[in-house]
């Protein structure tokens, strides 16, 4: 009888969150921890599973990151706090059960190596605790080379000042009219916390890779400060975007823009964005034939490839018109949301002359970018479904939309995303479009 299959063994496999009473962890991993991982239930499908060990390097970076982010997410909970041994030895647990490939079979307890290298790497990078008397120098011994890393423990302290919400929430309270007679320390206690959660965050990016699955869990413990600062009048629209990726570097990679536009809308919803493609999937393969029916487009061949996908984002702003023309520089309404690239234009050049979030199709890849900032890249293969990466930037960076275009964005806002927080379009123009739309798919 043939072993189970990789998809069983990754279904039947722990999660990689580690919860506790109080506090969250995350389990590390990347591409090629991931991919040595499937390359093992691989073999243990043909019981060679003992043939797959993990390299030193991988071992060590697995130890180094899972340390690193434990220590970061400890601190953000609670001021000068570390992972306790008890949390360790759970992680070590929980690793060797994810990775099998790096139990200790020379021991009784398989996952005893891992604990002893975590602890080990934790004592290294603990900060000792304050203390009444003057600083005492303690030389340390030299880390093994398996334990060399770029955490800065000295960097984790925590200044409330520094944090975006410092610069807009009390401003939001007083915006609001808000007097909380009682709560106040609670209150105050919240803003150290999502001071501490933000600092974390800066922490965590100076490292050249962190950890996608730790700083998400990061970013939603802030959210709270983070959208009082986002929406603030302290920032001007023309000013926030680079105002919100200094203070928010993560907002550079597509994942966490979607996982933002969740937080906003759907937050409960951990499946939001699969239901928004789903739904923009329909939306799109329908809107094929309403083009044809209106005579702005020329009857679909396939629903695939970027040049369909080209003809169907250039009818778009036709099939749900604005009544604001198109600015001076575009020849189309089209042009304000997306651009294809040719040969000899260069994709710095073509940016300054732009203000809003606009999508660029290249040679090889799509860019997605705010005025003359690139954000991120994306294949081509996903250049169908880049207007919701388009939508996360207007969310995430909250931006007004363009006149010429604000029908159509209002459309996909209602009929796509489902957006039931935000006020809807009221406009003459709105309306009509979003009858002839429901008339045409009744």
């Amino acid at each position: 009888m043939a072993g189970p299959s990789t998809a069983q063994c990754d279904a039947t496999s722990p999660g990689k969150f580690l919860k506790f009473s109080s506090i969250e962890y995350v389990i590390f991993t990347d591409s090629e921890l991931e991919q040595a991982r499937r390359l093992y239930f691989e073999k243990q499908r043909l019981g060679k599973e003992l043939e797959v060990t993990l390299s030193k390097e991988l071992f060590c970076r697995l130890i180094r990151n899972t340390m690193t982010n434990m220590i970061a997410i400890a601190r953000a909970s609670e001021e000068f706090r570390y992972p306790s041994k008890h949390e360790v030895i759970s992680m070590a647990k929980r690793l060797v059960e994810y990775y099998p490939m790096i139990k200790d079979k020379s021991s009784d307890n398989v996952w005893e190596n891992v604990s002893r290298k975590l602890m080990k790497r934790l004592s290294n990078v603990k900060s000792p605790v304050k203390s009444k008397g003057p600083p005492v120098k303690v030389q340390r011994r030299n880390e093994d080379a398996d334990d060399s890393s770029d955490w800065d423990s000295s960097a984790s302290t925590v200044i409330l000042e520094r944090s975006p919400a410092s610069t807009s929430t009390p401003k939001r309270l007083r915006d609001n009219n808000d007097e909380p007679s009682t709560g106040s320390g609670d209150l105050l206690d919240s803003e150290k916390s999502q001071a501490r959660h933000y600092r974390t965050l800066q922490d965590m990016y100076k490292s050249k890779k962190p950890n996608k699955a730790a700083v998400s869990h990061l970013l939603d413990l802030e959210f709270q400060s983070r959208r009082q600062f986002i929406v603030s009048d302290t920032l001007k629209e023309q000013d926030r975007p680079g105002k919100i990726l200094d203070a928010y570097p993560c907002f550079r990679e597509l994942d966490h823009i979607m996982d933002e536009l969740r937080r906003i809308i759907n937050p409960d919803n951990p499946d939001y964005i699969a239901n928004i493609k789903d739904r923009w999937e329909t939306f799109y393969g329908k809107v094929q034939f309403y083009g044809v029916m209106r005579k702005v487009m020329k009857p679909p061949k396939t629903l695939d490839g970027v040049e369909h996908a080209t003809a169907v984002f250039s009818a778009l702003p036709q099939l749900f018109q604005s009544p604001a023309m198109a600015p001076k520089k575009t020849r189309t309404p089209s042009e304000v949301f997306f651009h294809i690239l040719t040969s000899c234009e260069s994709p710095d050049s073509f940016l300054l002359t732009r203000s809003h979030p606009i999508r660029l199709l290249g040679q090889e890849i799509c860019l997605l970018s705010i005025g003359p900032t690139t954000l991120c890249s994306f294949p081509k293969i996903k250049f169908h479904e880049a207007i919701l990466y388009l939508m996360g930037c207007y969310y995430v960076f909250h931006l007004t939309y363009p006149k010429c275009i604000a029908t159509l964005l209002s459309v996909i806002q209602t009929e796509v995303l489902g957006d039931g927080l935000h006020e809807r379009d009221i406009t003459p123009s709105y309306k009509r479009a979003i009858a002839d739309w429901k008339a045409f798919i009744d």
